[in-house]
């Protein structure tokens, strides 16, 4: 009687495990530029990809966006606070990161920025900095997830240009050298801007007249997105995260 009462025991403990980790809210930790960043009221409608990214989950999920305006994949662990104090924006990311988390990981819109120093990467160093934060995020069991940077609306005779240069190249070569996953944002977004066209595509973008509240003077950004662009490219990353068959695919509320 006594081992069949510790083998129940053992069995109501291994329920009660699974239950809990089914229960256990995973993390989804962005570390990027500013086209993910979260925006504040003043800079509306200027949206960065990770604020309706954010929306996409059940309860299951917590999206923590911790991408910040001009950052590179050097100054995001290298950077200079106001005080002119030395700041890492990833040490306090890889402290909390737990068992099962994921890292969503976007540089290149300013490591390509060579003419600045402080930001700008050499195309070996942008690999050494990816290559640094997945073995890091695996470090701690976390789930690193490799994302080539959104596309610019350039045109040239009708035709999008990209404007990334060797940039994404190296983040598709990590991603198979470290067997990395990876949601390739510029085909995707060279996809939609070009479905919208030379001037719809404008809609995509921080493209306001002037006299809006936030903008007296206008403003025509080509890099920066919109509260719909950011939608459709936090769309095409969901579409992404099912192409991969991540497991978190089952959280998403957006079908």
């Amino acid at each position: 009687m006594k081992k069949i009462g510790t083998l129940i025991s053992g069995c109501v403990m291994i329920i009660f495990l699974l239950a809990l980790q089914r229960e256990q809210v995973r993390t989804i930790y962005i570390i990027g530029d500013s086209t993910a960043a979260d925006k504040d009221s003043h800079t509306f409608p200027e949206t960065g990809w990770g604020m309706a990214f954010a929306k996409m989950f059940n309860q299951q999920v917590k999206v923590d966006n911790r991408a910040l305006n001009g950052r590179s994949s050097k100054s995001f662990k290298h950077d200079v606070g106001k005080d002119g104090s030395a700041v890492n924006h990833w040490k306090p990311i890889f402290e909390n990161l737990r068992l099962g988390d994921y890292v969503f990981i976007q540089f290149g819109h300013n490591d390509e920025k060579i003419h600045k120093p402080a930001v700008g990467t050499s195309l070996e160093e942008f690999e050494q900095n990816l290559t640094f934060y997945i073995n890091q995020t695996r470090e701690k069991g976390g789930i690193p997830i490799l994302l080539t940077p959104i596309v610019r609306r350039k045109f040239e005779n009708d035709v999008l240009v990209k404007t990334h240069g060797t940039y994404p190249a190296i983040i598709r070569k990590v991603a198979r050298d470290m067997q990395t996953p990876l949601i390739d944002m510029e085909d995707k977004t060279t996809k939609l801007v070009m479905s919208y066209g030379v001037e719809d595509s404008k809609k995509l973008f921080l493209h306001v007249n002037s006299g809006e509240k936030n903008y007296p003077q206008g403003k025509k950004d080509d890099t920066h997105l919109n509260t719909f662009g950011a939608k459709e490219v936090a769309r095409l990353i969901a579409e992404g995260i099912r192409d991969l068959q991540l497991p978190i695919q089952d959280n998403l509320i957006l079908k």
